[in-house]
């Protein structure tokens, strides 16, 4: 699918990318240029989500704003033109000076921009190595190679923490993360009011909510009224005034609720639960921070956990398989995409380590620290969470024993883990103190039947009460 189209007054209408991955719409988060503004190739003109990532749009050449199709929070379908750029118009503007000469530039660049990979911003390979021609009169830097979908979105999510924080006019833009520009939309807060104060002048979530936090205060004001005791209960009133809200369902929240009614109610789920002392894993946990080879890794429970989940997938290869519902095929799965559910601001992913069976420990505790800080800084890509085989779910982080996780779309399993606790447990025939954990399996009951669904959370639980096995039985 194209982007952009070319009418012949040289407007250029640049439509919403195909996004890939299954997904045919996104949402306008924001516009950073307005009717009139003169952009350049390459500018980020706008940011928007998909139901999977947040991203930011560069416009893929040179011209002046004529009009914006859409406006903030409307959700677009691709192939829509959300944008009209007047290419050869703009009398007196700098960037039209300069190429008003050569009228036959815009169709001279025409090819290079079909050369451009049709993918959403940020997800696909830029094929394009072609230097930018440099320009008399502007301050363009001459090093910077020309921007591709797929390199100018990498700059656009990645730039901000370079100092790229500038329109083409040189007019300054706020510098933001992806998740803080949603937060700062949803609090109502504009970013230019607001003073970063995160490195390079990137604003953090703490400067959003430090922006909302004045808004308590005419509570003095009310206190120094000599009518303090009548306007006390104004509060009260206000809030029971509005005692419904509501929030359209949208993104990741959108998709998540699709795919969960979806596997819901396709799926047979069964769900089993072992109760298990991981007093023994929660002491090698300790001995592993301390060993040379884990320097600088994150290792917790949760990696030791994951290592005893593969190792039961692989003395139970059936429970890693699919249903394919068209052929009527039970697709046996030979290597292991462990999904591992992260809670991010813009809601629950559920991103996996590709090819996780292969891994040895340290590279396991690298993948999954990888994975859990891109998953919360927003950066999550689509193709990061496609193909997952099995998941695993930790709810103990917030306290909880334990649930019964509903299957993610097209996976044979998935293990929640609860909360570890100190409690009385019977060891060696006397009742002592014991880290104690209760796991539950849920599975894909036309996949895996009970006794094997059985097998594999005993392995998982044995594991973790004997943690040597990891060397027995791998």
């Amino acid at each position: 699918m194209t982007t952009m189209t070319e009418n012949a007054s040289g407007l250029r209408e640049f439509k919403m990318p195909d996004v890939g991955e299954g997904l045919t719409e996104a949402e306008i988060l924001k516009w950073y240029v307005q009717p009139g503004d003169q952009v350049t190739d390459g500018q980020v003109v706008c940011e928007v989500e998909t139901a999977k990532a947040a991203v930011e749009l560069p416009i893929p050449y040179d011209g002046v704003v004529r009009e914006l199709r859409f406006p903030e929070g409307t959700t677009v379908d691709v192939g829509q033109v959300i944008i009209a750029v007047e290419v050869a118009g703009a009398a007196g503007s700098p960037v039209v000076e300069v190429t008003a000469a050569p009228v036959e530039a815009p169709a001279a660049e025409k090819p290079k921009s079909e050369g451009r990979t049709p993918v959403l911003v940020g997800y696909g390979v830029a094929e394009s190595s072609t230097k930018r021609r440099a320009r008399k009169g502007t301050e363009v830097p001459a090093q910077a190679p020309e921007p591709v979908y797929a390199a100018s979105a990498i700059q656009a999510i990645q730039g901000e923490l370079n100092g790229h924080g500038h329109s083409a006019s040189g007019t300054a833009r706020p510098l933001a993360k992806p998740p803080v520009r949603k937060l700062a939309k949803d609090l109502g807060v504009d970013l230019a009011t607001i003073v970063p104060s995160g490195p390079d002048g990137i604003i953090t979530r703490e400067d959003v909510h430090a922006a909302v936090a004045p808004a308590p205060a005419p509570e003095p004001v009310v206190q120094q009224t000599p009518a303090a005791p009548v306007q006390a209960a104004a509060p009260v009133a206000s809030y029971d005034t509005a005692r419904e809200s509501r929030i359209p369902v949208k993104g990741v929240r959108k998709a998540t609720a699709a795919a969960m009614v979806g596997s819901a109610f396709t799926a047979p789920h069964v769900t089993e639960f072992v109760t298990v002392d991981v007093t023994r894993t929660m002491k090698l946990v300790e001995e592993l921070k301390q060993d040379k080879e884990m320097q600088g890794l994150r290792v917790n429970p949760l990696l030791l956990i994951a290592k005893a989940l593969l190792v039961a997938i692989k003395r139970n290869p059936d429970v890693n398989a699919s249903w394919d519902e068209a052929a009527q095929e039970i697709v046996l799965k030979h290597y292991v995409n462990l999904g591992i559910a992260a809670a991010t601001p813009r809601g629950l992913l559920v991103p996996n380590i590709k090819d996780a069976h292969t891994k040895t420990l340290p590279q396991l505790a690298q993948s999954l620290g990888e994975l859990v800080s891109t998953a919360r800084e927003g950066k999550t890509s689509p193709a990061a969470m496609q193909g997952g085989t099995v998941t695993i779910t930790n709810v103990g982080v917030f306290g909880v024993d334990t649930g019964t996780p509903i299957l993610n779309p097209g996976e044979s399993a998935i293990l929640a883990v609860g909360a570890i606790k100190l409690q009385p447990w019977v060891h060696k025939g006397k009742v002592k103190p014991r880290q104690v954990t209760t796991l539950a399996l849920s599975f894909d009951h036309r996949l895996v039947d009970g006794e094997l669904g059985s097998k594999v959370l005993a392995d998982v639980a044995a594991v973790l009460e004997q943690p040597k096995r990891l060397i027995t039985w791998a």
